[in-house]
């Protein structure tokens, strides 16, 4: 880039359309990493993440000439629904090319704002690849999620309202798909306050960013998998990740287990609902306690989810926190026998969530029989207390 961006024409441009969120103390994840933490609230944002700030200034820029050619986009759902939003404030007919797997509360809000969806591929970039030819054919303009100055410049507005509500901010943890935000947050920090450091965080499954700095160009991840659609994007785009590399952010990554931890752990501590993208830089802080240099600020990049989802991601975060305990244990197949064994159970304090019986297998005497039983704990500790309970019964656990 010859210039830099302008994000302060951005937020001057911002100024009533998005919201100023909130940033919440978080005393819990302080006391857990051992340095001051903010949350940045983007999950509060309109639409639900902060997508709408650079959609909105990507489209206000554009000429009245492009605006009546209409837009397209291509997204998993949070930057559909901030261009679906952006377009119906702007008066700009939109299209949203989104894959078919895309969570139903993020298609419905996307059609509900105004715009017209288009189900195509498996990921954001197969639906990218459908959205350049509908532009090509008909003349709208592509309004990418993250490859564009006036996107980056209107996600990096985020980094000049922490930089006010958190003065003494040393460090902004940020996820990363594209690589839009953390782009626009190292560019505003660049330009304000560049002592901040900015650390991106990818999910495991989707991290095309640290080979792809290593290799000093975007590279392509492929096979990706995670529960975080929201930044599971393969390849990085060229403007944010010219930004990033230019830097030299660094960049982490955390599994699965980590972003279900972190999601139920701001929702139990916090008493915020955000997606497991949003949650990434919490879970990097959780992973990696007495790294970072506080006060710190995680951006929660937003707060869509899918409420089946969030099921399946709490019970995965109860697991991964050590409150499930999934047992299989070998008992008499005699009358009585379930029964004492859910009573001994009981008396540890463990909630039977679930019990299935097991008649036949290699393992199991002619006259046992195997019982999996799902158990609700109150943590760690008091897993190895109900094991052990158990085993000084007498029961036989398997292995």
């Amino acid at each position: 880039m010859s210039a830099p961006l302008d994000i302060r024409g951005a937020a001057r441009l911002l100024d009533g359309v998005a919201h100023r969120t909130p940033i919440e103390h978080s005393e819990a994840l302080a006391r857990l990493i051992g340095a001051d933490v903010w949350f940045k609230c983007e999950n509060l944002q309109r639409g639900g993440s902060f997508k709408l700030r650079g959609a909105y200034v990507r489209m206000a820029r554009l000429s009245p000439q492009e605006q009546a050619r209409g837009v397209v986009a291509a997204s998993a759902g949070n930057h559909a629904q901030g261009v679906a939003l952006a377009a119906r404030l702007l008066g700009i007919e939109a299209v949203v090319f989104m894959p078919v797997d895309a969570a139903l509360p993020k298609l419905a809000a996307t059609r509900e704002y105004g715009a017209r969806v288009e189900l195509v591929g498996r990921t954001v970039d197969e639906a990218l690849v459908a959205a350049r030819a509908h532009a090509e054919r008909t003349g709208a303009v592509l309004i990418h999620p993250f490859d564009h100055e006036d996107v980056v410049a209107g996600q990096g507005t985020i980094a000049l309202e922490i930089l006010e509500q958190v003065p003494d901010v040393a460090t902004i943890v940020v996820p990363i798909g594209g690589g839009g935000l953390a782009a626009g947050v190292v560019a505003a920090v660049e330009q304000v306050r560049p002592d901040v450091r900015v650390i991106g965080v990818q999910a495991a499954g989707a991290s095309a960013y640290p080979a792809s700095l290593a290799a000093g160009h975007p590279v392509p991840f492929e096979h990706m998998r995670t529960m975080a659609d929201g930044i599971a994007v393969g390849t990085p785009g060229t403007v944010p990740f010219g930004i990033l590399a230019a830097h030299g952010t660094p960049v982490r990554t955390v599994s699965e287990e980590d972003l279900s931890r972190a999601l139920l752990f701001v929702a139990e501590r916090a008493k915020l609902l955000v997606e497991p993208s949003g949650a990434a830089s919490v879970a990097a802080l959780m992973a990696a306690p007495g790294e970072f240099t506080g006060p710190v600020v995680a951006i929660l990049s937003g707060g869509n989810i899918d409420p089946i989802v969030l099921m399946r991601v709490v019970r995965h975060g109860l697991a991964s926190a050590g409150r499930y305990l999934q047992l299989r244990v070998r008992i008499d197949d005699t009358p009585g026998a379930l029964a004492a064994l859910l009573r001994d159970l009981a008396d540890t304090g463990g909630n039977v969530m679930h019990v299935s019986h097991v008649r036949t297998g290699i393992d199991l005497a002619l006259d046992e029989v195997a019982i999996e039983v799902q158990v609700e704990t109150k943590g760690p500790e008091h897993c190895s207390q109900v094991l052990t309970c158990l085993r000084e019964a007498g029961y036989r656990l398997a292995e």
